[in-house]
């Protein structure tokens, strides 16, 4: 933060950097919950795009970085120099973390309202907080020694509401400070309980060409819901083996291929049925169905009710 103070000549001020008001308005402020325990909170509208290089420790694991981004502006993150990617999927916000020794470049849009938190934190110090007596293999990489990894989740309601109030805490309050670590340690509750969740498997190593073509995979996939991912031509596009394609991502992001691919058709068929601008055939047949009993038993499965009632409720 002090380095980007001095290179858009703005001051800091009780660990708080005002946004100059020719880049735009907003606000970057930094928490110090102990030497091993950290946040930055950025809330800002800028009137060109920001770009953010975070380049590798040079340590793997050093430090845990935990991403929280909650907007309805889609980020591009790129890993390695690869193509940008987008982070988020329309509304859908973003959780990523990972070890200090993978490089990221993130590209925040212009004349957008962007919120995120940034939580850097120790292994040792996450391990002592989660104390957990028997953590799966997810939660044992993350607070491990020496471990590369890099982990994506979706947000919850509960989360998205905990993050956007946590930009609004008044910081003059003399006990805001106490407060924000207690529910900055909420926050990390909701992210690693869904962490602990996984599958308990072993994990393997991640770097930033992995990340970066982990990343253009998903993008692949998500990018026409309606035919359905060919594993073969997937490990083509990304240059890795079928198997290990396969293991890294369903341990970057939590699900196999085709249940991710499954999941996302889900979610867009529910918010075009939302909109109320589309009949379900119609929403059926653009998400790549055939046979509507079939699509309407997999919507089901997905939110428990059918389309018609889903659109109507």
């Amino acid at each position: 933060m002090t380095h980007f103070a001095r290179h858009v000549g703005a001051t800091i001020n009780n660990n708080q950097l005002i946004i100059p008001e020719y880049l735009g308005q907003g606000y970057i402020r930094k928490l110090d919950f102990g030497p091993d325990f950290k946040i930055t909170i950025h809330q800002y509208v800028l009137k060109e795009d920001l770009v953010i290089k975070r380049n590798a420790s040079g340590q793997a694991n050093d430090l845990i970085t935990i991403f929280l981004y909650s907007n309805e502006q889609s980020l591009a993150i790129t890993y390695n120099d690869n193509p940008s990617i987008q982070f988020s999927q329309r509304d859908d916000s973003a959780i990523q973390v990972t070890s200090n020794d993978l490089s990221s470049t993130i590209r925040f849009p212009a004349n957008h309202s962007i919120h995120y938190i940034v939580v850097a934190i120790k292994p040792l110090y996450l391990s002592s907080l989660l104390a957990s007596d028997k953590p799966n293999s997810t939660l044992k990489t993350i607070c491990g020694s020496g471990n590369s990894f890099l982990y994506f989740e979706s947000m919850t309601s509960e989360t998205k509401l905990l993050l956007k109030n946590l930009g609004l805490v008044d910081m003059q309050d003399g006990l805001s400070h106490f407060y924000m670590q207690i529910k900055v340690q909420e926050l990390l509750y909701l992210v690693f309980h869904k962490l602990s969740t996984r599958e308990n498997t072993p994990q393997q190593k991640i770097n930033s060409s992995d990340a970066a073509r982990l990343l253009h995979i998903r993008d692949e996939i998500i990018k026409d819901l309606s035919v359905p991912p060919v594993l073969s031509e997937l490990a083509q596009i990304a240059a890795m083996s079928e198997t290990k394609l396969k293991q890294l991502f369903k341990q970057a992001f939590g699900a196999t291929i085709y249940n991710y691919y499954q999941q996302a058709r889900m979610e867009e068929a529910a918010f075009l049925l939302k909109q109320g601008k589309h009949s379900v055939a119609e929403v059926g047949y653009e998400m790549g169905f055939s046979n509507l009993s079939h699509f309407s038993r997999v919507f089901e499965k997905h939110y428990g009710l059918n389309p018609k009632k889903y659109s109507l409720s």
